[in-house]
């Protein structure tokens, strides 16, 4: 058998390896710098608690280490070509792990201190990182920190570890630690390290959310079990869902969680989706199996209501899809309770029509659409009249939307045209300028003056109501062709008055076109759009931007413009000059403590901190009188502690953010 001369592969356990005096691990330069936040450390953590908790014959594979031994030096120390990520989390855990035991049990104390210094060297850590960031690794890992205001990468997983991990729990993180494998990967003097490093890193595609789901909820079960949920359950999914089955999964996450998925980050779908479902014996999984597969039929009427035999709910689903599918979390929900009897047909219908309102006015008006169907969601789980109130706090007034028509380009041409004049099939016809966006020199709007005769202001308030509603009208494509281009006279009497949409045929009845018809068209469309698309009849005010807090965006590290990410924050009524969200967490914490401190203290619990009775490691913290809080946590963690400690104490729907216009674009 031949074997290799320049790469050995070996299955060993982590810890062991780290432990060994002979691992002393160098960073070479080109390397990226660490860049894992606190989500990646919280699902090491979660991985790693999961292991503690089997029995003794369980493992945990983390994946391939890839090393050469540095021949340039006499000490024999390996130079990491992939892995630094992995193994300087590790690290930073071991590290926080080791400094909360060291006073008590000396003895695992010793363990850990093996895994982070050099035999040779006490006062030097085992892996040496890029030496522009080396000392700061090192005084994480040594607990030589004495800048308290710093930011860092090392100073957030190290506080979070820190703070997730106490005294009593460490011996069984130990435990899981000691359970961790992965393959060392040795490369000889004649082997080429970067060919090496592309195939492990850049050959095949890397897996997506929904197949990271579905390794998720077979991995720990019998092969037999595993075939049964498979086609029982999951290939039903794939089968209704198709190319769209990640789309499901975050419009199912949404629904389910109330809260926007995050999307930009890495595998967020996939970490919802574990947050929601944590790994659960073989009968919960089956009943939520049968869950997910009734929605992913859901979701295949959504996709083509075709397959909606009630031609009313049927043409309301179309309806909903000329916005894309930015509204299925919420119509899911409404569809499922229409299915089991729990609202009524009537109730499905008007959710839909509500939502169609709220997408188009906001669009009219230009207002963002995003980030809107998870608070609705939320409002929908209280009920109908809760329901109501949100979209109608969202929704724009008639007056705001009546004046933006008289003026602005109408967005939805056809869709909102087809409506307005009763068209059952709004695609077969055209959306047809009665006066030209570009009129030739000969049209003319009364047959005796042509465009060339009119005045550059006259031209100019044509071309600006152009694309406005009073000047749209839907008209079936061989009438557009005969008069393309044709003065409104002709267009009148050859195509308009021939039309078999009353409200193109309206048009034979109008003796000359121009700026006064327009306005006066639109006027009397305007009407109609209003009630149409009707907004919620509630006194709620029309919000202008405010965001809720719970879907206030989690921002990872600190980006650019942090500091002036919000314009104002609205606190149960109270106005807030607070511009970023280290002010706000520290603020809120604040308030909390003052207002409602069982729930503050409830969320930390829960959470492992941020409030503590004790500074427990160096860093930046505050205090609240007789509590402390720890100001060192990136941004994405603060808004997630912001969000949780109001949902505790039950005042989330009334905290709103103003976001700056840094923030809307950072």
């Amino acid at each position: 058998m031949a074997t290799a001369t320049n790469v050995e592969a070996t299955a060993t356990s982590t810890i062991e390896w780290l432990s060994a005096p002979s691992t002393n691990i160098v960073v070479p330069v080109y390397q990226r710098q660490y860049r894992w936040d606190i989500g990646g450390c919280e699902r090491l953590l979660s991985d790693i608690r999961a292991v503690a908790a089997e029995d003794a014959t369980h493992r945990h594979f983390i994946g391939s280490i890839l090393s050469a031994e540095d021949a340039t030096e006499d000490g024999g120390d390996l130079i990491l070509i992939d892995g630094q990520q992995r193994v300087t989390t590790l690290m930073l855990l071991v590290a926080a792990l080791h400094h909360s035991v060291r006073d008590t049990d000396p003895e695992m104390a010793a363990e850990l201190e093996h895994v982070l210094v050099r035999a040779d060297d006490p006062d030097r850590t085992k892996l040496r990182p890029h030496h522009a960031w080396a000392d700061l690794y090192d005084s994480v890992v040594l607990d030589r920190r004495d800048d308290a205001d710093r930011e860092s990468r090392f100073d957030d997983n190290y506080a979070f570890f820190r703070s997730q991990v106490h005294a009593d729990e460490a011996h069984r993180i130990w435990e899981g630690l000691k359970k961790l494998e992965h393959v060392s990967i040795t490369l000889g003097a004649a082997a080429n390290a970067q060919q090496i490093f592309e195939s492990l890193n850049s050959t095949g595609e890397p897996l997506r959310d929904h197949e990271l789901i579905h390794n998720y909820i077979l991995m720990g079960l019998s092969h037999a079990e595993q075939l049964e949920i498979e086609e029982d359950y999951w290939l039903a999914i794939e089968r209704l869902t198709g190319e769209t089955i990640g789309a499901f999964w975050r419009h199912f996450l949404v629904m389910t969680t109330g809260r926007e998925v995050d999307v930009a980050g890495e595998r967020g779908v996939y970490s919802a989706f574990r947050a929601t479902f944590p790994r659960l014996d073989l009968e919960r999984l089956r009943a939520d199996a049968a869950v997910w597969r009734e929605y992913a039929g859901i979701f295949s009427i959504l996709l083509d209501p075709s397959l909606e035999s009630d031609a009313g709910i049927r043409r309301q689903l179309g309806f909903v899809n000329t916005f894309g599918r930015a509204a299925y979390p919420l119509v899911m929900s409404a569809y499922h309770d229409h299915a089991h009897g729990v609202i009524s047909r009537e109730e499905l219908i008007r959710t839909m029509e509500w939502v169609q309102a709220l997408l188009l006015r906001r669009t009219v008006v230009g207002l963002p659409t995003d980030r809107l169907i998870a608070r609705l969601c939320r409002a929908r789980a209280e009920g109908s009249d809760a329901l109501m109130r949100a979209i109608a706090r969202i929704t724009p007034s008639d007056e705001r939307v009546s004046a933006v028509l008289k003026y602005s380009e109408l967005p939805y041409a056809s869709y909102v045209l087809g409506r307005l004049l009763d068209v059952d099939d709004a695609n077969a016809y055209d959306v047809e300028h009665i006066v030209p966006a570009a009129p030739g020199d000969g049209w003319s709007g009364d047959g005796a003056r042509p465009w060339s005769e009119y005045s550059e202001d006259e031209q100019n308030s044509h071309r600006a109501l152009a694309p406005t509603l009073g000047n749209l009208t839907l008209l079936e494509p061989r009438l557009t062709e005969r008069v393309f281009g044709a003065s409104f006279p002709d267009k009148r009497d050859d195509a308009y008055a021939r039309s078999a949409v009353s409200g193109t045929r309206a048009l034979a009845d109008v003796t000359s076109w121009g700026t006064a018809a327009i306005a006066a068209r639109t006027v009397q469309l305007t009407e109609a759009f209003v009630q149409i698309w009707a907004r919620p009849d509630l006194p709620e005010i029309d919000d202008d931007g405010l965001t809720p807090i719970l879907d206030a965006v989690r921002r990872r590290g600190w980006p650019a413009g942090w500091e002036r990410e919000f314009d104002y924050v609205e606190y149960r009524g109270e106005h807030w000059e607070v511009k970023d969200v280290r002010y706000l967490f520290n603020r809120v914490f604040r308030r909390a403590w003052t207002d409602d401190r069982p729930a503050a203290l409830a969320y930390s619990a829960a959470h492992g901190g941020p409030l503590y009775d004790e500074m427990a490691w160096k860093g930046h913290w505050d205090d609240f009188g007789g509590i402390h809080i720890y100001m060192g946590w990136d941004s994405h963690y603060m808004m997630g502690a912001v969000q949780g400690v109001l949902e505790e104490s039950g005042i989330a729907a009334e905290v709103f953010v103003k976001y700056s216009y840094i923030g809307n674009v950072m």
